[in-house]
């Protein structure tokens, strides 16, 4: 992860990081061999730094942490998905423009 502003989220820490949280939280479903995933990834970093300190942005491995993925579903990555008081208030398959995670995370605010 390149941005100093992506949190790494896993089973452990989920509902500490994501559902307990005080700002809005975006969570990318990611992993390592996905290409689409790695696509993504400059666009989470950038989301990540415009929006410091309004939201919390961070991705979740799928493989590595299959208690959190299978408990929200997810089938398809990259997977995102938008977090208010600890529900699941937007979600995106696939590629994604960086404007409409923009205007999903300000409508949030």
């Amino acid at each position: 992860m390149a941005s100093q502003t992506v949190i790494e989220f896993t089973d452990t820490n989920f509902e500490t990081e994501v559902i307990n949280a005080d700002l809005p939280v975006l969570v990318d479903f990611w992993a390592e061999w996905c290409q689409p995933c790695r696509m993504l990834t400059p666009t989470i970093d950038e989301l990540a730094d415009d929006f410091d300190g309004k939201i919390k942005v961070g991705k979740v491995d799928t493989d590595s942490n299959r208690e959190v993925s299978m408990k929200y579903g997810i089938q398809s990555i990259p997977t995102v998905m938008l977090f208010k008081d600890g529900e699941v208030a937007k979600k995106f398959v696939g590629l994604t423009p960086k404007d409409t995670f923009a205007e999903a995370i300000n409508e949030l605010l």
